[in-house]
């Protein structure tokens, strides 16, 4: 199974418009964050999770010509905004893009994109097959998928765990039930926003205190603020089996 970081960044990305900060400045690639997005390529299947608003953007640099199904982690438009570029898997396939999420996830993608659902619909608008989940497990073609249930400060999210590999954003809160699916990972990828607290999002020294607990062999941030600081300064102090990611990381499990 082959990972790949679309993006790594908080909604804003970095760098930040108009902000004059030595994060926001750095000529290093791997200070340049988009929004938060991640490409699985398990067997021939291509599962993307969140269509961020630079959805379109992602699929270029990485020239994925296929992709067989999008995965939605919550309704916040940074992790939903690029649904709409999904049409030219359409064309290409012939065929819906299947979509998984919740309930409250399709009900505010039918307020964001209506003319998608709307029963008469415009010709070249998107095509989706909605697959709902709750916790139980379900499959796309045949990888199975766990759904993890999270807090977002009062915003239910859900990451998600595809064999040893797991993947949570946007998180605040979790319990102790939905954390006992992310032990025995190989790795786990997780929300980190920046060094102080916040209320919606993990800091820093809440994401290793938790994946202290939980004992990944490897563990990657994402979801990061300009915030955090440079990369490569905030990586050299972190525990030999974390890293801050990048943009174009790319794993294989």
């Amino acid at each position: 199974m082959e990972i790949t970081f679309l993006g790594t960044g908080t909604s804003q990305g970095v760098p930040v418009i108009t902000c004059k900060c030595d994060v926001c400045l750095s000529t290093s690639k791997k200070d340049k964050r988009l929004r938060t997005s991640i490409l699985i390529k398990d067997n021939k299947t291509n599962i993307v999770i969140d269509t961020g608003p630079d959805f379109r953007q992602q699929m270029l640099r990485e020239k994925v010509e296929k992709l067989d199904a999008v995965l939605f982690t919550h309704s916040h438009k940074d992790h939903t905004a690029g649904l709409d570029d999904i049409r030219s898997y359409n064309f290409k396939a012939k065929k819906p893009m299947e979509i998984y999420c919740s309930k409250d996830v399709l009900s505010a993608l039918k307020m964001e994109f209506s003319y998608i659902f709307s029963d008469f619909k415009y010709p070249g608008v998107p095509k989706v097959n909605v697959n709902l989940f709750n916790s139980d497990e379900f499959y796309i073609e045949n990888t199975k998928v766990i759904p993890i249930k999270a807090m977002h400060y009062k915003l239910p999210v859900h990451g998600f765990r595809i064999k040893n590999f797991v993947y949570l954003t946007d998180v605040s809160k979790i319990s102790e039930k939905e954390k006992n699916k992310m032990f025995d990972a190989d790795v786990i990828v997780l929300d980190s926003l920046r060094k102080e607290p916040h209320l919606s999002h993990l800091c820093l020294e809440e994401s290793i205190d938790l994946l202290n607990e939980l004992k990944p062999k490897q563990a990657y941030l994402i979801h990061i603020s300009h915030l955090m600081g440079l990369h490569h300064e905030v990586n050299a102090t972190l525990p030999d089996y974390i890293s801050l990611s990048y943009d174009g990381l790319k794993i294989t499990i």
